[in-house]
């Protein structure tokens, strides 16, 4: 599938076809809340996001802002070209779990040193993802994660037949 054409932002809104290859690290300077199982599991004024062409960008909150055992460490990991390699949990809350549904770089490469010790979710794993009280919507796919708001367009990457982008 050849790439399609990059969607013009309007006023406030920014396209992920502007974003960096290689991503970028920003803080967040917005209150970034995940719901599972009918509660907040996590609340943050400390996120950062990653920008990355193509993609909606993915939201990283300190492990500390999740409540107590909403994080349940699994085996197995994956690799970034980029962020290095990606350690997984469960989430969970109460009888809800969300199986590998977060990630988090122990020891992230160089120039992504500021992702240790933060954790991203697939926000459609969740109940519900918000950035600034606005309920964000997932990215196609199953494997990038990123958290879809009003303030980008794309079209992003990650549904069937965008692999080749």
């Amino acid at each position: 599938m050849a790439r399609p054409k990059r969607i013009a932002p309007g006023p406030g809104q920014e396209s992920v076809w502007d974003y960096p290859r290689p991503p970028r690290v920003e803080p967040v300077h917005a209150r970034v809340t995940i719901e599972l199982g009918g509660r907040v599991i996590a609340d943050t004024t400390r996120a950062v996001r990653v920008l990355e062409t193509s993609h909606p960008p993915a939201y990283y909150l300190p492990q500390e802002d999740f409540v107590e055992g909403a994080l349940q460490p699994v085996d197995g990991s994956t690799f970034c070209e980029f962020k290095g390699r990606a350690a997984y949990f469960d989430v969970v809350q109460g009888a809800t779990s969300a199986r590998q549904a977060a990630w988090t770089y122990p020891e992230p490469s160089r120039g992504f040193a500021e992702l240790a010790g933060l954790v991203s979710v697939y926000p459609g794993r969740m109940d519900r993802c918000t950035v600034d009280g606005e309920e964000v919507q997932a990215q196609e796919g199953d494997f990038y994660g990123g958290w879809i708001t009003r303030a980008i367009v794309g079209p992003f990457k990650g549904a069937a037949g965008t692999w080749g982008w």
